[in-house]
């Protein structure tokens, strides 16, 4: 399966959690509609993107990243590539390259959509933003990579300043998705 057609089947069967959130679901697959090239970032006027959220392995903590560009602390994630096969490979390729750890466990999602201006094609562009969670083996240590300032493990009730609220109801809802016991990490 293309990964065009994996995030319209994704998207399709995805029951948005808030009002604010259908409405975007309909525009993603709306854009999805429109673009071919919707899921690469040579897509100009915005391409979907995939954000983690990786989360101790109790779930207690959630590990950020301080954005070069944004400067802001944010969860890992990014691009789809020409040689992904689906929403939920991009969102575990992003988060083992961002945060160093091997072994992470994807939750099942999304669980999130949120949509950001971004600096792809000046003057900007858009993320459409499809967001997951994955639980990180116990004892994980996370290694900066070059795409980030920096690198630290937060409680989830406790993400810093400056963030956003997506970030904070990402790491929320990650930590829900994994103590409701739908998700036993191996």
């Amino acid at each position: 399966m293309s990964l065009h057609r994996d995030a319209v089947a994704v998207l399709s069967r995805w029951t948005a959690p808030t009002a604010q959130e259908e409405l975007l679901r309909a525009e993603f697959l709306d854009h999805l509609r429109a673009h071919d090239d919707a899921m690469l970032r040579e897509c100009v006027p915005g391409h979907l993107t995939a954000t983690t959220a990786v989360l101790s392995h109790d779930g207690t903590r959630v590990l950020l990243t301080l954005h070069p560009k944004a400067g802001m602390w944010l969860p890992m994630g990014g691009h789809c590539e020409p040689a992904d096969s689906s929403l939920a490979a991009v969102a575990l390729r992003e988060a083992t390259e961002e945060s160093g750890i091997a072994g992470l466990e994807l939750l099942p999602g999304p669980l999130a959509l949120d949509r950001h201006q971004v600096w792809c094609h000046p003057p900007h562009s858009w993320h459409l933003d499809v967001e997951y969670a994955a639980v990180a083996p116990a004892g994980a240590e996370a290694v900066i990579s070059d795409e980030s300032l920096d690198l630290r493990w937060f409680p989830v009730d406790e993400v810093p300043e400056p963030s956003d609220e997506a970030t904070r109801r990402l790491a929320a809802r990650g930590r829900q998705a994994l103590m409701s016991g739908s998700h036993a990490p191996g």
